[in-house]
């Protein structure tokens, strides 16, 4: 794939439009439909219904167009409706969309799983299984660590998010909106330091320092010997984007496995291309126990997976893993159709792409605000095209979630979605498809300068 993108086709045109009336009455007609039908626990950070969707380009039902710079949550890497994976999905509707992988199996969910098993890292002997979401594939993945292990203990990190089921919210760090009065949590679970450059107290700390501060924990609080699983984003996502030092992942899972600790992987949102790499932890060199992944692996259809030694996975007895839905066929079909196109397409060369062009933009505004007296974006960080800017108060490291909130309304009002995640709620994230233009992505980053500038 040329850094252009230009061998891709689109159904819609790659531009913005957002009409004077924004959100449309077709948009505010269904906000109050919504109301009086839909759980109000249940939010949407966009008050815009869509339409239509294709490249980087989302239409809503009033006729505006806005640049995709979040991708449905790291979902649709390869475009929210790429041609093959709408091919693949119409073929298997017709023939049939569902009959259980555990009652009448298909050759589909074996196909997904060979994919899989060649894609993820190391040469060893793999098993694959499928479900629907990613806080599905982490739950089995700790349960397939706690039986193969016979031990307890779960170890996560500061910052992580792991999901909104039980256990996956006592893996998940942050209180709101994800674990505020939903407790109590599954036992066992206990949460170490995480390296973060940015904020870390002794900005010269290594990356090894950092493992070793943490396992210092786990050997002084629980015990290396009762540990089942460490599980840790390569790429922290929901809490902030954070890229750990260098050295600090390779260390912990070169303890674990002395300890004979199962290290998880979550590649939910940093897999399938996203980080300029297969997986994340590519960068490193690091072989996980076991990877749980979903998101991107199936362009917008639900699935999820955990990938894992054979020797872990084939110790659970039959029947104690699997699910009605997991590995649905029209989700295996799309997946096997979305890998084809991150290959064919070369996306992990064009996320690397993304990135080199994006952050020199970020740098350079970064340094722009500073040399005017505003420094408020105190870093630029990310891998690929899973990029963040932490905003802070001007002059300082003090998280400003205000300013955050305002620049992301102000993009969307000039027909930009961006999302903002991160601990402190002061983190703009940047998720666009792989398949954005050159041109799509400089406009949205245009509207995000002015953003800031604006609002600082």
């Amino acid at each position: 794939m040329t850094a252009t993108a230009s061998e891709i086709t689109y159904r819609l045109e790659q531009k913005r439009r957002v009409q004077a009336d924004f959100p449309g009455p077709k948009s505010a007609a269904l906000t109050e439909r919504r109301k009086s039908v839909v759980a109000a626990g249940v939010a949407s950070s966009v008050p815009v219904y869509v339409a239509d969707a294709d490249g980087g380009i989302i239409h809503d039902v009033d006729g505006n167009s806005f640049i995709d710079l979040g991708s449905g949550i790291a979902v649709t890497s390869v475009g929210a409706s790429d041609p093959a994976v709408v091919g693949a999905v119409k073929e298997a509707v017709e023939h049939f969309t569902h009959t259980c992988f555990m009652v009448t199996p298909y050759e589909g969910y074996v196909a997904v799983a060979e994919q899989l098993n060649r894609l993820t890292p190391g040469d060893h002997e793999k098993r694959t299984v499928l479900f629907n979401s990613g806080a599905e594939a982490v739950e089995n993945a700790i349960k397939v660590a706690r039986l193969a292990t016979g031990r307890d203990a779960v170890v996560a990190f500061d910052h992580a998010y792991h999901g909104r089921t039980n256990l996956t919210m006592a893996l998940t760090a942050k209180a709101m909106p994800y674990k505020t009065n939903f407790g109590p949590f599954a036992p066992e679970v206990y949460r170490m330091p995480m390296s973060y450059p940015y904020r870390e107290e002794n900005p010269a700390i290594t990356g090894a320092e950092a493992a070793k501060r943490a396992i210092t924990m786990i050997e002084k609080q629980i015990g290396g010997d009762q540990v089942a699983a460490i599980i840790i984003e390569p790429i922290q996502g929901e809490g902030g984007f954070i890229v750990p030092a260098e050295g600090f992942l390779p260390a912990l899972a070169a303890w674990a496995k002395d300890k004979g600790i199962v290290f998880i992987a979550d590649e939910v949102q940093s897999g399938f291309c996203r980080t300029g790499e297969w997986f994340a932890v590519n960068h490193e060199g690091i072989v996980p126990d076991i990877m749980t992944m979903a998101k991107g692996i199936a362009g917008g259809m639900p699935l999820s997976a955990i990938t894992g030694r054979a020797d872990l996975l084939d110790a659970v007895h039959p029947g104690g893993l699997g699910g009605t839905y997991g590995g649905n066929p029209v989700a295996c079909a799309a997946a096997l159709a979305s890998i084809g196109s991150m290959e064919e397409y070369d996306l992990a060369g064009r996320a690397r792409h993304i990135e080199a062009l994006a952050t020199g933009r970020l740098r350079e505004l970064q340094a722009e605000l500073a040399d005017a007296g505003t420094a408020v974006i105190g870093d630029v960080r990310g891998r690929g095209a899973m990029l963040a800017i932490e905003l802070v108060q001007p002059g300082s490291k003090e998280p400003n979630p205000e300013l955050t909130k305002a620049v992301a309304a102000a993009c969307l009002k000039e027909g930009v979605i961006i999302l903002t995640c991160g601990t402190y709620g002061n983190v703009i994230r940047l998720l666009p498809p792989l398949v954005i233009t050159d041109e799509l992505l400089n406009d949205g980053l245009d509207v995000l300068a002015a953003a800031i500038k604006a609002n600082a």
